[in-house]
């Protein structure tokens, strides 16, 4: 039979423990498969279009044992006296299956539309593998490469469908617990263009998921129409906020 000190030892032990499993529940809500961002800002833009308007976008990430899925999308959007001056949109998604701790496989499908540029709409699919270069506590490399089809409309109206090859690097380096660098790097190869996109942000936590991001995006086709640019910059500062 229990005694009275028991009893007081045991309610002591339950009241000490139970913040402690009440935290270890938040923190598995907080970890479970479901992430994702929203952000709002300030941007500039040069090349095809001259221009400085707000740009929005969102990501969602679903992870679940051997699965990633990421949709991403965003927007620029801008007029001048009621005339607009710069309309873009992105998105894309992308599936991949984890082989080893390191490898995988991808399926991916890109959207860009951009008014004021050479190609005004481009449909991109691939699939390919992918693999974990550098993955530690502060660094992670992640490399990849795929084939697929790309479908292109250009501003003069004839359309283009060729094979492209796709490479990608995408770095990350978290500086200190509330700063982080990025650095991705995409080449999107056919027989009519070559694409190329570099894209460099910083992003300082402010508080909670409130994190303030600076990023500078470089795009290239090497093969335009006349009278267009082949180079569009994207300089942006924005605030997100990661669920």
């Amino acid at each position: 039979m229990l005694n009275t000190r028991s009893l007081r030892s045991g309610t002591g032990l339950l009241a000490f423990a139970a913040p402690l499993f009440a935290q270890e529940e938040e923190a598995a809500e907080e970890e479970g498969p479901w992430s994702g961002t929203v952000k709002l800002g300030y941007l500039a833009v040069s090349g095809n279009t001259e221009s400085e308007s707000l740009n929005s976008g969102f990501e969602v990430n679903y992870i679940k044992e051997l699965w990633e899925h990421q949709l991403r999308a965003a927007a620029i959007y801008s007029t001048e006296s009621n005339v607009t001056t710069a309309e873009a949109y992105d998105a894309n998604w992308k599936s991949a299956r984890n082989l080893t701790d390191h490898d995988f496989l991808f399926g991916r499908l890109d959207w860009r539309k951009d008014r004021f540029g050479s190609i005004t709409e481009q449909f991109s699919q691939s699939v390919g593998y992918g693999r974990r270069l550098i993955d530690t506590d502060r660094h992670s490399l992640n490399g990849e490469v795929g084939i697929g089809a790309r479908q292109s409309d250009l501003a003069d109206g004839t359309d283009e469908s060729d094979t492209i090859y796709t490479g990608r690097l995408t770095y990350a380096w978290e500086i200190s617990d509330t700063a982080t660098f990025g650095q991705s790097l995409l080449v999107e190869s056919g027989s009519s263009n070559t694409f190329t996109e570099s894209v460099t942000d910083l992003r300082a936590r402010i508080v909670g998921g409130v994190a303030l991001v600076v990023s500078y995006t470089v795009r290239r086709n090497s093969d335009v129409l006349p009278g267009t640019e082949k180079t569009d910059t994207r300089t942006a500062i924005s605030l997100e906020y990661a669920f």
